[in-house]
């Protein structure tokens, strides 16, 4: 386990908040940790910056992650990890589709070549996209107050997906699943990162598996060709319980 220091923090959204610490290791963009929190709980968080300082971003959606953004600058973080698939360098120009916190996985693959359609449900909660070039950002609320009102989809329609070298892609289920179905069978590469329970994150628990893969080890990043080959995906899900559920 691992000990560091929370060196600085940042409100993102209402609801999100991006946690600064020292930590000399090498991660690569799309890996995680395991997050915990003692006398609270434990809870896998992809890294938003994986260069220099390190962070994550973290919503607050149950008892872990509350505490964790309750966390000051000189308070203690532990975490086990780097854990997990990466996604794969592209060159040229690459699209990152990010809905919700799923830009924080996203985030380390922001550059000058980079454009992104991100998503939420209002203008608030938008997150990273005031880090793209005007021309470069295509934002997408459900409620339309800001961009495109509908889901990152209606926003795909109108782009040429093939001057893209990449798609990044990441964020609920529902958005993974959809966004794939539009782009099963166009001329694209792309990747997706998945999110789903995960209480070990070494392979033991099978609580995050899809179709036999475990996110944890097999992922949780997988290429479109594999996210095609789930008929799970999108569709059901295992609970605490480890009883199975439609998503």
């Amino acid at each position: 386990m691992i000990c560091v220091a929370v060196t600085g923090k940042r409100e993102e959204t209402p609801l999100v908040s991006t946690l600064y610490f020292e930590w000399d290791q090498i991660v690569k963009p799309g890996q995680f940790v395991m997050v915990w929190l003692p006398d609270v709980g434990e809870i896998p968080m992809s890294l938003s910056i994986t260069e220099g300082t390190k962070a994550i971003t973290v919503k607050e959606y149950g008892p872990t992650s509350k505490a964790l953004r309750n966390l000051e600058p000189g308070d203690r973080l532990f975490f086990r990890g780097p854990y997990g698939d990466s996604f794969t360098p592209a060159e040229g120009e690459v699209l990152l589709v990010g809905g919700g916190t799923g830009m924080a996985s996203l985030r380390p693959l922001i550059s000058l070549n980079s454009s992104a359609v991100v998503s939420a449900r209002n203008e608030k909660e938008l997150l990273f996209d005031d880090e793209f070039e005007r021309e470069r950002i295509f934002r997408v609320t459900d409620d339309g107050s800001a961009g495109v009102k509908g889901t990152p989809v209606d926003q795909l329609r109108s782009m040429d997906l093939e001057r893209f070298s990449m798609l990044y892609v990441c964020g609920p289920e529902k958005m993974l699943k959809a966004v794939h179905d539009y782009l099963k069978g166009r001329n694209v590469k792309a990747e997706f990162s998945l999110e789903r329970l995960m209480k070990c994150g070494i392979g033991i628990c099978d609580s995050c598996s899809v179709d036999g893969y475990q996110l944890c080890r097999d992922g949780p990043v997988f290429d479109i060709e594999s996210i095609g080959r789930m008929r799970e995906f999108g569709v059901t899900k295992l609970t605490d319980s480890g009883r199975r559920v439609k998503i």
